[in-house]
């Protein structure tokens, strides 16, 4: 094998294609033994295993030949990882859904775009605490989510293994919306600290409205990958973007800073097409967002900087960067509400147990579930039947990490039977286009996949 193979061998318009759809709903089996509350299934609230311990395992031994490279070309030990796929991983954004279908039903476009700008925040903040990596999704690794009680549909396939790109197309089930996008993540290793930069557009389309909005997610950095308490940041610019009104928000993750107060704080303001200030939007990542009129939000920082410089000399935070780790800066449990702002939105606690559970939320806990009925409906590529996963899901460590060298094996296999065939990779459900609003390249969902018609999909496990 090639050192190219071994790099790219890590653990690696709404469509009318609702004929001949079934529903988790219709395919409940009866004497399931899964949870039943009243004749009624529940999803589960807890992972079938705790988290497998690392304290036997030497991160340093493994990246110590990886400063400064790119971490999803190079094939990782189970260790790392989170028992989810990356596909899993991202349908976190849909945890919020509940705020697209309040954006649905606004009639102001400045009210709209301070709703879908939670959104954005909201969609990144299951990161929270969150070290474990997941797992690489396989070439053509798919993952399928219906929630019919929150109302909508999500399919998601690995479009790409080299470079990963993985594509998502999720949709209203009473056609209020479509949120998609594809995403290509990169992973860099810097000594001390891991970087994500997640490359991508996502787009969110309400249709009673005729808007589309565009954006890109910030980076993500967990410090301390070696030595001292892990800890996660968020950074950057995220330009929201109204094409039909014209209409941006623009908000600024912050960086911890010399002295850690800046640490999950996010800020920005929306502006009109003629670039007017309608509104300032503030908060964290890990917990919530408000909204307040500018010239409120203007006057309370002046108040609040001629107080801050005289209790500065009294108190003093931790430096984020220590000499051996990045210390985790003091972490104030709110955000100070400045008065006259509107709450937009508030993080979902999570439950007491998600520290023993990978630091999963309640959503997250419930993914990789096989709902009674639903392994006979979903595709033969859903990473729900992955071997590999689903074994540290349950704590057989050992039993993961040789169905995750068998799966890498079997997909090099297959690789070199296309290349000796001179055969080229055919996605299932999604094709490479242009973004329609941004005029970017961009993988748009085909249409299809509700037919339940899956005698061509690969043979991946």
């Amino acid at each position: 094998m090639n050192s190219e193979e071994e790099f790219y061998d890590a653990e690696t318009g709404l469509e009318s294609d609702d004929s001949c759809e079934v529903s988790f709903k219709d395919a409940l089996v009866s004497g399931s033994c899964a949870s039943q509350q009243n004749g009624v299934w529940e999803r589960r609230k807890t992972l079938p295993a705790v988290m497998i311990s690392r304290n036997n395992f030497s991160v340093w031994s493994i990246l110590k030949k990886c400063i400064g490279m790119e971490l999803s070309k190079i094939a990782m030990p189970v260790e790392f990882n989170e028992p989810l796929s990356f596909l899993q991983r991202f349908s976190e954004y849909m945890e919020h859904t509940h705020l697209i279908h309040q954006a649905c039903s606004l009639s102001d476009s400045i009210e709209r775009m301070k709703v879908v700008a939670a959104f954005a925040v909201s969609a990144v903040a299951s990161q929270w605490e969150r070290t474990g990596k997941p797992f690489n999704p396989l070439l053509g690794e798919t993952f399928e989510l219906v929630r019919e009680d929150e109302g909508y549909r999500l399919i998601s396939e690995q479009v790409s293994h080299h470079p990963p790109i993985s594509a998502f197309h999720a949709q209203s089930l009473k056609q209020d919306f479509e949120f998609h996008g594809s995403i290509q993540p990169k992973l860099k290793f810097w000594g001390k600290s891991v970087e994500a930069e997640p490359k991508g557009i996502m787009t969110l389309e309400l249709l009673k409205h005729k808007e589309a909005y565009t954006w890109t997610n910030p980076m993500c950095c967990v410090h301390n990958i070696i030595l001292g308490k892990l800890w996660i940041e968020q950074y950057g610019t995220v330009e929201i973007i109204n094409h039909s009104t014209g209409d941006k928000c623009i908000m600024n993750f912050k960086p911890c800073g010399m002295f850690g107060k800046e640490l999950h704080k996010v800020e920005g303001y929306i502006q009109d097409r003629s670039k007017k200030k309608r509104s300032v939007i503030y908060g964290k990542w890990t917990e919530c967002m408000y909204s307040v009129d500018p010239k409120v939000y203007e006057a309370f920082k002046k108040s609040d900087k001629k107080m801050g410089s005289d209790s500065q000399k009294v108190k003093r935070e931790h430096d984020c960067e220590g000499e051996e780790a990045d210390e985790l800066p003091e972490v104030q449990e709110t955000v100070t509400v400045i008065p006259g702002s509107a709450l937009l939105w508030r993080i979902t606690p999570r439950p007491l147990h998600s520290a023993q559970m990978y630091n999963f939320t309640s959503f997250a806990m419930t993914l990789n579930e096989l709902e009674p009925g639903m392994e006979r409906l979903i595709a033969p590529t859903d990473c729900r039947l992955r071997p590999d996963i689903r074994a540290m899901e349950n704590g057989d460590i050992d039993l993961a990490s040789s169905e995750k060298e068998r799966l890498e094996e079997k997909q090099r296999a297959a690789r070199r039977e296309r290349s000796k065939d001179e055969e080229e990779w055919s996605t299932r459900w999604f094709h490479l286009g242009m973004n329609p609003y941004t005029g970017a390249e961009d993988w748009l969902y085909t249409g299809g996949y509700y037919d339940r018609n899956y005698t061509d999909c690969p043979n991946i496990y």
